[in-house]
Formats: structure tokens, sequence, C-alpha cells
């Protein structure tokens, strides 16, 4: 048995794949695996009763996670003038208006996450296959379209977590890093499945949440018990 195998069965010794877990216990769990030689990002997946081929079940937001992500987010804003020179002293990593287009139209995409004054759309919709598949085109229901680029400078570098579902029904995110307390975990896993919970769609009929999961980049994944997902 190679060096992998022998630590991924380590890290799944005594835990039950079938058994759902409250939170707290699944963090502690999850924490006390991370053996990796990396800060291993904490990561929740919730299958959700929905079909999002239908647009009154599609399941989209942002949440702003109250201990942030841990990981370093570049922010791109195409802005012109005063709300440029906003973005910059907000500390964007990128900003930029027909030039930026053109530098991503041509496959360079330098950032995480983008942000775009509501009138910069009409060129940045040209963007929408390039951005569109990476779920990073600007959108005003989500923060991502604003003319208050400062607000949504901070709140992309301070965690907040853009989610949507998927064909198969599934929303999946990271949530923190193995490196963080259990409780900042525990709170941002709450804080990401009550947004979710929040974002149920009108479309939606019978039982919202199917299941969920967490784990960490190379560990295991636990099931949690989706009563003990409610926040204090």
């Amino acid at each position: 048995m190679g060096k992998l195998a022998k630590r991924i069965a380590k890290s799944r010794e005594g835990i039950d794949r079938d058994q759902l877990y409250e939170v707290a216990e699944a963090v502690k769990l999850i924490k006390s695996r991370a053996t990796a030689k990396f800060d291993e990002t904490v990561e929740i997946a919730m299958n959700l009763g929905v079909d999002p081929r239908h647009a009154d079940q599609m399941v989209r937001g942002v949440v702003s996670l109250p201990n942030g992500t841990g990981r370093s987010v570049r922010v791109a804003v195409f802005a012109k003038g005063d709300k440029a020179d906003e973005a910059k002293a907000a500390g964007a990593d990128i900003v930029g208006a027909e030039d930026l287009v053109e530098i991503v139209q041509k496959g360079e995409i330098n950032f995480d996450r983008c942000i775009a004054t509501p009138d910069m759309m009409p060129l940045v919709g040209r963007l929408g296959k390039v951005l569109g598949p990476r779920g990073m085109m600007p959108n005003p229901k989500v923060g991502t379209v604003t003319a208050d680029v400062t607000a949504a400078v901070n709140a992309s570098k301070g965690g907040a977590v853009e989610f949507r579902v998927e064909k198969a029904g599934i929303v999946h995110a990271g949530v923190g890093k193995v490196s963080f307390d259990e409780s900042a975990l525990v709170e941002n896993v709450k804080a990401f499945a009550d947004a979710v919970i929040k974002a149920k769609p009108t479309g939606a009929k019978g039982n919202f949440v199917k299941k969920v999961a967490i784990s960490s980049t190379m560990g295991p994944g636990l099931k949690i018990d989706p009563a003990t997902l409610a926040s204090a």
C-alpha cells in the first residue's frame, strides 16, 4: 500500500460513512484528520430537492462568512473614471474597462471574483461565454453589479462566498481552513447553510435540503444531520 493510500485509510479510521453527524462533531473529526502539508480547505456540499433546469427552481446567492474564507481573493473591477479610482482605493487587484475586456477575451483571467458598475455591463456582456462557465459573470442578484464598488470589493476580500446550484441539484463551496478554530468553522458552515436555505426558490417542493456533507481538501466526507445546521 502506497503512502497516499495509507494516509487516506488512516484518515477514515473511526468514521462511520453512513452516520449523520452533528456539525460541531463533524468539524472536530475533520480537523483531527487533516494531515496534508498545506492548510486544507473545509468544503460543504448540499444536495437540494430542485431541478435547476427550471427557472423557478434556480438557487443562487451570496453569503458573507462571519470568519472569512481563509484564502486570498483577487478581485477585478470593470469601471471607469471616479469609480475606477474608488475600486483601486478599496483594494481591487485589477481595474479596467475596454482594456480589461480585451484581456479577458484572450483568456487571461488572473482574478477570482469579478465586479462591474452598471454602466459597464454592455461591455462586460460580451464576456458571457468566458466568465459564465466559470461562475464569474457579474450579477446584480449577488451584488457584483453595483455602483458601490467599495462595499463590493470589501465583501469579496472579506469572506463573501457566491453559490449557485449545479445541474445535479448540488451547491458546494469552501467555508474556511482546517487551521480555523472549531467554533469559527461551525459558524461558517451554519452561515452558509442558512443562506442556501433562505434562497429556497418558489418552485421547490417537498424536502428542500436532502443531504449535507463536509470534508477537507484531502480528507473523508462526513454526512451532516441537517437538523443541526440551524444557527443558535
